[in-house]
């Protein structure tokens, strides 16, 4: 199944199953479904075709979004940065979140801005100390997150969070797609184009650290909550990797396409 948030006739926010181009408004929110493990979503109201409504990021306020750094190795060595015993984890505050086909605003202080393209994790059944083979019943889906992090601000300190959460530094969607539709998180087809020029091609295969040792080592640390996304890592072919290093600049697209999960399209803009 696919699940969406939308927006109809810019009333509020619902959330919505998408199937074949039609959308059926959920009961509640989809952070409320997914906490509450239903197996089967509740609908209310009439159906509605897709191009009535407007998408928005799937979840508006996860309660927390774990960045992964540095988790194919290749990125790692174009960043010039050694990958670590353990995951290299960061947060990205839910402020920064935009959906499908908006503009990234890039202001001023928002210094050298990079494009990551990235499969993110959603968790569905909270838990703490999960072991590494339990790891798919606490997966509800997985869906598409650019982590886009201004590197003048990420790489001034040791501490990346503000660097990667300016507002819209974090494009989401289209959808959150369920673990049932995606056997293998693992062998997934991830790439990105910046004005039709591929920048990123690569296949999740590639992960240092794969979805069941994200999840176990997390979740070591801190209980793991319904709706938390891990947002996995980034191929090689970022702008901070380039010779000369490539930076985003208004009015340009990024279109990221992974394997299972559909597009995510965004444009750039100066701000203000």
């Amino acid at each position: 199944m696919k699940f969406i948030s939308f927006r109809h006739n810019n009333g509020s926010i619902q959330g919505g199953l998408l199937e074949d181009n039609i959308v059926r408004p959920l009961a509640a929110s989809l952070l409320t479904y997914i906490a509450s493990g239903a197996a089967e979503p509740k609908f209310i109201g009439n159906p509605l075709a897709l191009d009535q409504v407007t998408l928005l990021a799937p979840l508006q306020n996860p309660p927390r979004i774990f960045g992964i750094g540095l988790n194919y190795r290749e990125h790692a060595v174009e960043s010039k940065m050694d990958v670590q015993s353990v995951p290299t984890v960061f947060m990205k505050l839910a402020s920064s979140i935009t959906g499908p086909n908006t503009d990234v605003l890039l202001p001023p202080d928002a210094t050298q801005p990079d494009y990551e393209a990235e499969l993110a994790v959603v968790i569905g059944k909270p838990g703490h100390r999960i072991a590494a083979a339990d790891w798919e019943q606490h997966v509800f889906g997985y869906t598409i997150v650019n982590d886009i992090s201004a590197r003048g601000v990420q790489l001034a300190t040791s501490q990346w969070t503000l660097g990667k959460s300016f507002p819209t530094f974090t494009p989401m969607g289209p959808a959150i797609v369920t673990r049932d539709e995606v056997p293998d998180p693992h062998a997934l087809d991830i790439r990105l184009t910046l004005s039709g020029e591929v920048m990123q091609s690569a296949n999740t295969r590639d992960l240092i650290f794969k979805v069941p040792e994200l999840i176990a080592y997390l979740s070591s640390i801190v209980p793991l909550e319904s709706g938390d996304i891990i947002s996995t890592g980034t191929p090689p072919g970022v702008g901070l990797g380039r010779t000369p290093q490539r930076w985003l600049k208004p009015d340009e697209e990024m279109v990221i396409e992974i394997e299972s999960l559909g597009v995510l399209a965004n444009r750039t803009r100066s701000f203000p």
